[in-house]
C-alpha cells in the first residue's frame, strides 16, 4: 500500500517541527514547509521533504501543492500549522499589520485548504480508503480573549468557525476537519507575542497595560504553566489516526479548564476574570 502523505505548514520549529517528526514516526510521506527552509536541515536528515512556502504568496502555495503531487500522486492529511502572534493595542497597531495576520493565520490556511481539496476528496468507490484529514491549529485564544491581543484573537475565532463550517462541508466528500485547541505551549511563538507588544505599546497610551500583559505572558511560557509542542504534535497523530476524530481537543496545561469556564461563565464573569488577571489596578 502506498504510504499516506501529509503536509506541515510552519515546520521549521515548535509544533510544526513536532509534529512532522509525529508523523514521519507514524509511517507517514511528510512535507514540512516553512519560509525559514535553513532551520529545516534537521528534518531533511529525518528523511522527511523539505521546501519554502509563504502562506501570504499564492504562487509559492500553488508550486508547493503541484510538487507534492507531481512526487507523490497524492495528499492524505494537511496541517495548517503555521501563524503567528502579533500583540498590541488596536489603535496602536498598524492596519496593515493586522492584515498581514488574518493573511497567515486565516488566508494562508484558507487558500491552502482550497489548493489540497480537490487531491483529497474521495468518490466511495473503494470502502478501505482512508478519509482524508485537515487539521487547523486554532488556540485556546480562539476561545477567549486578552487586551491587547484583539487581532491575533480575532483570527483564531475565525479559524474556529471557518473549521466548523467546513467540517459540514466536506463530511460528504470524505475528508474530516479537526480543530486542535493548544493552551500555553513553549515555542518562539510567545517572545515573538511579547517583543510586538513592547515595540507597539511603548511610549503610549497603553504602555502600562503593555508592561502587566507582558509579564503574564512571560508566566504562561513557564515549564509550570506550559506544555512543550511535542505534546501537542501527539495529539495531532492520535487525531489524525482516530477512526472516527472528535471535532475538537483542547491540548496542553490548562487548555481544557479555560474552554470549560469560557462556556459556563457569563461574560461579566469571566470578563473580571481577565481584568483581574491583565489590567493593572489603579491605586
Amino acid at each position: 500500500m502506498t504510504a499516506r502523505v501529509a503536509l506541515v505548514t510552519g515546520g521549521s520549529s515548535g509544533i510544526g517541527e513536532a509534529t512532522a517528526r509525529r508523523l514521519k514516526a507514524a509511517g507517514f510521506e511528510v512535507y514540512a514547509v516553512a519560509r525559514r527552509v535553513e532551520m529545516m536541515q534537521p528534518l531533511t536528515e529525518a528523511g522527511i521533504h523539505v521546501f519554502g512556502m509563504d502562506l501570504t504568496d499564492d504562487a509559492s502555495m500553488v508550486a508547493g501543492i503541484d510538487r507534492i503531487i507531481a512526487e507523490q500522486g497524492r495528499l492524505d492529511v494537511l496541517v495548517n500549522n503555521a501563524g503567528y502572534g502579533s500583540y498590541g493595542a488596536v489603535e496602536d497597531v498598524p492596519i496593515d499589520e493586522a492584515r498581514r495576520q488574518f493573511e497567515v493565520n486565516v488566508f494562508g490556511l484558507a487558500r491552502l485548504t482550497q489548493l489540497v481539496l480537490p487531491h483529497m476528496r474521495r468518490d466511495g468507490s473503494d470502502p478501505l480508503e482512508r478519509r482524508g484529514r485537515i487539521v487547523n491549529i486554532s488556540s485556546i485564544g480562539g476561545k477567549f480573549y486578552e487586551p491587547l491581543g484583539a487581532w491575533y484573537h480575532a483570527t483564531k475565532f475565525a479559524v474556529e468557525g471557518f473549521s466548523d463550517s467546513l467540517r459540514i462541508e466536506l463530511a460528504p466528500h470524505g475528508i474530516d476537519v479537526i480543530i486542535i485547541e493548544p493552551g500555553p505551549i513553549r515555542t518562539e511563538w510567545n517572545e515573538i507575542s511579547r517583543q510586538s507588544l513592547q515595540e507597539t505599546s511603548a511610549g503610549g497610551a497603553y504602555e502600562e497595560q503593555a508592561k502587566r500583559v507582558t509579564r503574564v505572558l512571560a508566566r504562561a511560557d513557564r515549564p509550570l504553566m506550559s506544555s512543550g509542542p511535542d505534546a501537542v504534535a501527539k495529539k495531532i497523530v492520535s487525531a489524525v489516526l482516530a477512526t472516527t476524530p472528535r471535532a475538537r481537543y483542547p491540548v496542553g496545561k490548562g487548555a481544557g479548564t479555560i474552554v470549560r469556564a469560557r462556556k459556563l461563565l457569563p461574560d461579566a464573569a469571566f470578563d473580571y476574570i481577565v481584568k483581574s488577571m491583565y489590567l493593572t489596578r489603579r491605586s
